[in-house]
């Protein structure tokens, strides 16, 4: 396997499907006692933006958050 001019490997499927390494799939580099791991990211960034997002409730219409912030 070579790494590409872009820094770029491509991971043999079995591999891939073996350790749940699917289309979209955030991994990490770390480096442990000399040795180079790819493991993927338990949770991803974006996947706590997106569990967030829109969950907020209040009490006010929109109408008076915007009167609020224009005064």
């Amino acid at each position: 396997m070579r790494v590409s001019e872009r820094g770029q490997v491509t991971i043999p499927k079995t591999i891939r499907e073996q350790f749940g390494l699917g289309i979209n799939t955030e991994v990490e580099f770390v480096v442990r006692e000399g040795r180079l791991e790819l493991l993927p990211v338990k949770e991803s960034r974006r996947k706590k933006i997106d569990d967030i997002y829109g969950k907020k409730r209040f009490s006010k219409t929109t109408d008076e958050l915007m009167s609020l912030l224009r005064t």
